[in-house]
């Protein structure tokens, strides 16, 4: 299917966008800190326009997918970005994969494709029966956003980053299905200058703001390893809610249900082995991160790959097996 095709490419596209944004970012003077000399510095970094190349190339790949399949195929799709990223960040950053980070991306691998097949997701219209079910959509939305916020903000630092990162994960299902419902003007024909005239577009892109802000709130309330597992599975669920109210998209149910819930579960395992991963800390540093590094860190390293390390920014050792060392 063309959808799971521009689905991949959207989650491997925002990966390397990560990568490369961070690989630029630890090349930049840490007085640029909250600078506006800090975003000269990046305009100068070919890795950094790179990173944002590949952040507009996501945006288009996921349009198309939108435009091409049911959200409850392609959303679910998009939780093979953390293991792309953090794969591609070993390759970036001279760093071995250890066998426990490999196993969670067989994991999220696995699950994935069992949920899939097991969920059978499919059928649905290009656009929304009647524009007025955006109204009690977009109520019911606010309100559970809402409710979210409230709750995180009264939490303690775990709860909070859990909360925000479901925050997100809402955030980013509300973008996607804007945004089919706005490709669809296209398909049927009433040309570019109906998509950049109709609401859909400027809400996609509010949505997508708001639940980025989220998710920066959750990043700096707890460690990786709380919120990630919750947007990993948040978002995908979420999505297909919409799909199924919105678009009259259809899964299975019934005892179906159960084996389901097991390959969410499996998923939720890997992301949360991969967001403690060292490779983690060269993405988004956090103290899980840091403190698993201490005991997954090698017997040996290479000093000269390990001053290169200390000169890019992370600040986590490389990751490792007993047998594995930093890549020379």
């Amino acid at each position: 299917m063309i959808c799971v095709v521009f689905a991949l490419l959207t989650a491997v596209a925002n990966g390397t966008a990560s990568v490369l944004q961070r690989r630029a970012a630890a090349n930049t003077p840490s007085s640029d800190a909250m600078r506006l000399s800090l975003i000269r510095d990046l305009l100068r970094q070919r890795v950094w326009l790179g990173g944002i190349a590949m952040t507009i190339l996501a945006a288009i790949c996921q349009a198309v997918a939108l435009a091409t399949g049911p959200i409850a195929v392609v959303q679910p799709i998009f939780v093979v970005e953390l293991p792309a990223t953090l794969l591609l960040a070993g390759f970036v950053f001279h760093r071995r994969v250890s066998r426990r980070t490999w196993t969670g991306v067989v994991l999220i691998a696995g699950g994935l494709a069992a949920a899939m097949a097991m969920a059978a997701p499919g059928g649905g219209s290009e656009s929304v029966s009647s524009g007025w079910i955006w109204i009690p959509t977009l109520v019911v939305t606010l309100g559970f956003e809402f409710l979210v916020v409230s709750a995180a903000m009264r939490g303690s630092s775990r709860s909070r980053a859990a909360l925000l990162a479901l925050g997100a994960a809402c955030g980013y299902a509300l973008t996607a299905a804007l945004m089919k419902d706005a490709m669809a003007l296209l398909d049927e024909g009433r040309g570019p200058a109906a998509l950049f005239s109709a609401w859909q577009l400027y809400a996609t892109a509010a949505a997508g703001v708001g639940a980025l802000f989220l998710l920066q709130n959750a990043l700096q309330a707890g460690s990786l390893a709380v919120s990630q597992p919750v947007l990993s599975l948040g978002d995908p669920v979420i999505s297909v809610a919409y799909g199924v109210t919105l678009f009259g998209e259809t899964v299975r149910t019934g005892w179906w249900l159960l084996p389901i819930v097991v390959a969410l579960g499996v998923i939720a395992v890997g992301c949360v082995i991969l967001s403690r991963s060292p490779l983690a800390s060269v993405i988004s540093p956090d103290a899980d991160a840091s403190a698993e590094a201490t005991t997954d860190a090698p017997t040996e390293a290479n000093p000269g790959a390990s001053a290169r390390a200390k000169a890019s920014g992370p600040d986590a050792p490389g990751e490792s097996g007993p047998e594995e060392r930093w890549a020379p």
